[in-house]
């Protein structure tokens, strides 16, 4: 059992192979059937310093904390030193982080912000226990096989709204109780939005980040600002549910961002969520020659194709193929020939979530190269020691604290703005915002 004691002469006799006992941090691990498939080879763990010794040091310059929580590792702890106590402990569950800069200085002790309320500061921390709770298990698992992200998870999130808060603040959200009644629908503003983007972001799951719901994100403002009201309607019932999944079908051979280029009305596109999305928001020409954009359901005619990116298939991006389909006129998002106005107008919202979830991957960088650099030896020294890292990592906190700071004003102005002023006066600062970040 894990709390029965040794001493360390005990753990000392079991040093050689089939037989190999060491210590981390007061723990005793039981390696003898473990050590053949060991990373890093059998020699390592059969060292004088290591076998049947106290390996605290060795481990972790090599190893993060997080290695020992994994359920198949701390099986093979068997027990403690006698007289020693527990020395380092992991976060806990929705905790805030100690490490230096590791967060934005509205949550850190002593500093103050214009932007944020104490209504925003409960939500950060529900929101960061149910990101690591519910989301963090399933996005390690599907990262790992490369599936959709779980429906059990899409209903979760739609229990507490929170696929309806993605969509920013509005009259959609009118009725709804909102992370359990912790946010009321009046009050909810652009920057629940960007905790929400933040803290995702903390998962280091680029590929689920977009899984789970970075379709919808992109996808469905167009149908809730443009669509005819029973459609509309109708959809975001649906989509807020988490039954039914929807996605941005804008990107072909010959347009990408560059929405204007687009060439036919029936053609292959490469989208994020497309494998299982049920729902196609589409740019394409129409007779005339002009843009429109249609919301076009899975049917038949319409297929869809798993492709490789560079991230995980846990985003379900894949190839479109539009043939022969059915659209009725109803389902036309915005004016005739105005489809270029839809697209561009769904950029700005998008363009700054991505940002907001940038400066939080990279404010998460930052808090475990930090770590890495104080816990890693090396010639005897921490590896924060060497003044070329030291400076490596300050240039890295200045980027991400002005990156902060500048989505944190782009995020007031929007909470200040209509949607058509948002449109006239942010796209450029929200694409500097990107990139700035890139």
């Amino acid at each position: 059992m894990a709390s029965k004691q040794y001493t360390k002469e005990e753990v000392a006799k079991h040093n050689k192979q089939g037989d190999l006992w060491i210590v981390v941090d007061s723990k005793v691990f039981d390696l003898s059937k473990f050590a053949a498939m060991h990373p890093g080879g059998l020699s390592v763990l059969l060292d004088e310093e290591v076998a049947g010794q106290d390996a605290t040091n060795a481990f972790f310059s090599l190893h993060r904390y997080e290695v020992l929580q994994r359920p198949q590792y701390c099986r093979l702890q068997i027990g403690v030193v006698a007289g020693e106590e527990q020395q380092i402990f992991p976060r806990s569950i929705g905790a805030l982080s100690k490490v230096p800069y590791a967060e934005p200085t509205w949550l850190t002790e002593g500093y103050y912000s214009p932007y944020y309320k104490d209504h925003h500061r409960r939500f950060q921390v529900v929101f960061r226990k149910f990101v690591e709770e519910v989301l963090l298990p399933d996005a390690q698992a599907r990262e790992e096989d490369g599936k959709r992200p779980s429906q059990s998870v899409f209903d979760e999130m739609a229990k507490l709204e929170l696929i309806a808060m993605r969509m920013g603040p509005g009259k959609h959200l009118q009725g709804r109780v909102l992370m359990g009644g912790l946010v009321k629908p009046e009050e909810f503003d652009y920057f629940y939005e960007l905790i929400m983007a933040q803290e995702v972001a903390r998962m280091n799951a680029r590929g689920y980040y977009d899984g789970a719901g970075g379709g919808i994100f992109i996808g469905l403002p167009p149908v809730m600002n443009f669509g005819q009201p029973a459609i509309r309607e109708k959809v975001l019932q649906e989509v807020f549910s988490g039954k039914k999944y929807i996605c941005l079908a804008i990107s072909e051979a010959f347009a990408g961002s560059d929405v204007a280029g687009l060439k036919c009305r029936a053609k292959r596109k490469w989208i994020t969520n497309a494998t299982f999305s049920d729902y196609f928001t589409v740019g394409c020409r129409n007779d005339q020659g002009g843009m429109v954009v249609l919301l076009i359901e899975r049917q038949d005619g319409v297929e869809t194709k798993p492709i490789k990116t560079s991230y995980s298939t846990t985003a379900g991006t894949g190839f479109v193929t539009f043939e022969n389909v059915f659209v009725p006129y109803e389902y036309t998002l915005g004016p005739d020939n105005g489809g270029l106005q839809v697209i561009l107008s769904n950029f700005n919202h998008e363009r700054w979530g991505m940002a907001c979830g940038s400066v939080g991957a990279q404010r998460f960088i930052v808090e475990e190269c930090l770590k890495w650099a104080t816990q890693r030896q090396v010639f005897g020294k921490p590896l924060i020691s060497q003044a070329v890292i030291r400076s490596k990592l300050a240039a890295m906190i200045a980027r991400v604290e002005s990156a902060q700071n500048w989505i944190e004003n782009v995020t007031y102005q929007m909470t200040h703005m209509s949607y058509k002023e948002q449109a006239s006066h942010l796209a450029g600062y929200a694409f500097l915002v990107v990139d700035a970040q890139t």
